[in-house]
């Protein structure tokens, strides 16, 4: 099941460029939440906070407390924080040496699985969730760059799933594909926060209130509002919200 995440006061650098600026936020389990606003408003760093990926670029900092189910992600090591909260990058990035099966199963023999029959149970159920298993199950073998980039996309978030996370961190999963493939990304996230907290990063209005039960809105690294996607899009509270969604600017 999906895990409930808090954000408290949490600031984020780049050198001496501050790009989160005291950001608060109670995530609830099970729910997709979409981070939405203008480029450079500070959305992806905020996602790569969550699962540490932040902190390993150079001349980086943060600062305040993120909480999973009431504990510190800071009291994790990040190999195993990375292992709870997955993450799903812009661009599709199979391991372009390796096949469509050995993508899947990297990260189990990562955290040292061994056993055949396990990583072949562990791939196929991945690969279902995914909704990719009847299209590639005849070809496990083949490269996983043999896939269109949809397909890539959905072994990618296969790979994600494999290691058995409680969150799903989604960076413009997207927006790099075509209107089929993105439906099908779509109805993906829609069945998976069954299983998953689901928090996804989009420049995509109409996606963000297709799919997401919750709605944030970032600008200039603040967080301006945040609260259920029909009341953000219908009826903000803040000026602002509603010259974004309404296209007055960004």
């Amino acid at each position: 099941m999906g895990q409930s995440l808090s954000i408290h006061n949490l600031e984020a650098w780049y050198g001496s460029n501050k790009i989160l600026k005291g950001i608060n936020m109670e995530i609830r389990p099970n729910q997709v939440t979409a981070i939405i606003g203008p480029s450079g408003c500070g959305k992806s760093t905020f996602v790569r906070c969550i699962n540490r990926m932040h902190e390993t670029l150079p001349r980086t900092r943060v600062r305040g407390e993120i909480s999973l189910d009431g504990r510190s992600i800071y009291d994790l090591n990040p190999v195993a924080l990375r292992k709870t909260v997955g993450m799903v990058f812009q661009k599709a990035n199979p391991f372009p040496s390796m096949s469509i099966y050995d993508n899947v199963v990297a990260g189990l023999r990562l955290n040292g699985m061994k056993n055949k029959q396990e990583l072949k149970a562990s791939a196929e159920k991945s690969l279902r969730m995914a909704a990719l298993w009847d299209e590639v199950k005849d070809r496990l073998n083949y490269s996983g760059m043999s896939l269109s980039g949809g397909q890539q996309q959905r072994l990618c978030i296969a790979r994600a799933l494999a290691v058995e996370p409680s969150v799903l961190l989604m960076d413009e999963p997207a927006s790099a594909l075509d209107p089929i493939a993105t439906t099908h990304i779509e109805e993906l996230i829609r069945s998976l926060k069954e299983i998953y907290t689901i928090i996804i990063v989009t420049h995509n209005m109409q996606q963000a209130a297709r799919i997401a039960d919750s709605t944030a809105f970032f600008l200039s690294g603040e967080l301006v509002e945040h609260g259920p996607t029909s009341e953000i899009f219908t009826n903000p509270h803040d000026k602002r919200t509603e010259d974004y969604i309404t296209g007055r600017f960004g």
